[in-house]
């Protein structure tokens, strides 16, 4: 499946939760992530951001899709992190 990814975390838990997202996800913008993965990793992910989370102060959240040829993405301006991939 491919997802998106937006959290918006206390400073003090931002920096954990970028470590983490980028463990599974591909950083496209600040707080916001993006790529394919399995329903098995999403799930170890969600877990995983639950712990470090204050559920009363931060949010998460998580846009699903079967597939990314059914989605279109449009760039207005700088792109901050362009997913160019040399083989």
């Amino acid at each position: 499946m491919y997802v998106i990814v937006v959290y918006d975390c206390g400073e003090k838990r931002v920096g954990k939760m970028l470590k983490l997202c980028r463990q599974y996800l591909h950083w496209i913008q600040n707080s916001v992530f993006e790529g394919e993965i399995s329903e098995v990793k999403l799930k170890e992910l969600i877990q995983k951001t639950n712990a470090i989370m204050n559920k009363q102060e931060d949010s998460i959240i998580i846009f699903k899709h079967s597939s990314k040829v059914m989605m279109q993405k449009e760039i207005i301006g700088k792109e901050r992190s362009p997913l160019d991939i040399f083989l």
